[in-house]
């Protein structure tokens, strides 16, 4: 009996430590490049390939400048149609973290190439510590800032409308004002970074794109995910969400926040591939 015991206790040691080896040290190191796609009704004109990197939170473990370096060459060699980034650039309180300026956050990420263009919305993080200073930072280094407006950009013979809505926490998110520039039936995609505006986003919308969730960072078999900095909970935490008639896509993001760990959520750069029911 006291040799079971013992051994029992050393099984349960060695799973302990390969867990914590595997969360707070080999996946927050990860990036994983995640091809997605989705189909959708609304959609008109050819496919477009969007790039989606979100929370990059620049100066969290694992997540410095050399990283956003290889974040920046991954994504140019996915050839995407379109970037897009959805905010928390900067951190703030991130355990064993070491603060980065936007400066020179905006200076790497101007190296991104698409023929379409970066595009960008602030998230609460970069709010927090000055949401101009960093949006100025970032449309000085090519980057559009996209904070409650709307521009048409070309898709094959037809156009298309990218509408960037402000943080749902610390700006005004007027989705309104957003649109206001949409004066076609021309589809439109939505970028914002925290997903819990998307019940005020109208059906006129064809499809939504956030972050914010980390997608809980941590996710555990059956029990699920723990926490997740939402008001919905877990119904907004990643990937594809279908509701009533609209769709939003959530990514799990870069970097972490407050503490470092990721357990079975890699942060991920996301190519979406946006196409039409209709085509054959």
């Amino acid at each position: 009996m006291r040799r079971f015991i013992r051994r029992t206790a050393a099984v349960t040691a060695v799973v302990a430590l390969v867990l914590a080896l595997w969360a707070f040290w080999w996946e927050p190191r990860r990036l994983v490049v995640r091809e997605s796609g989705i189909a959708l009704s609304c959609w008109q004109g050819k496919p477009l390939r969007i790039a989606i990197a979100s929370d990059l939170h620049i100066g969290s473990p694992y997540t410095g400048v050399a990283k956003l370096e290889r974040i920046v060459q991954q994504i140019n060699a996915g050839k995407p149609d379109v970037i897009v980034l959805l905010g928390d650039f900067v951190i703030q309180g991130v355990k064993g973290g070491q603060f980065v300026p936007p400066e020179t956050i905006a200076a790497k990420l101007a190296g991104l190439r698409a023929p379409l263009g970066v595009y960008a919305v602030l998230g609460n993080h970069d709010h927090w510590l000055d949401g101009p200073r960093v949006a100025q930072a970032f449309e000085r280094a090519g980057i559009r800032m996209l904070e409650d407006t709307a521009l048409p950009l070309p898709n094959g013979d037809r156009h298309f409308w990218l509408a960037g809505i402000s943080d749902f926490m610390t700006a005004l998110h007027d989705v309104r004002l957003a649109l206001a520039p949409v004066t076609d039936d021309a589809s439109a995609i939505a970028i914002t970074h925290n997903p819990d505006v998307f019940p005020k986003i109208p059906k006129r919308v064809c499809l939504t794109l956030a972050g914010h969730t980390h997608g809980g960072q941590v996710a555990f078999p059956l029990l699920g995910r723990p926490i997740v900095p939402s008001q919905f909970d877990d119904l907004y935490a990643l990937g594809h969400i279908h509701e009533r008639g609209k769709h939003l896509f959530v990514t799990a993001g870069i970097g972490t926040s407050i503490i470092p760990v990721r357990f079975r959520v890699p942060p991920e750069i996301v190519f979406l591939t946006v196409t039409s029911q209709f085509d054959k």
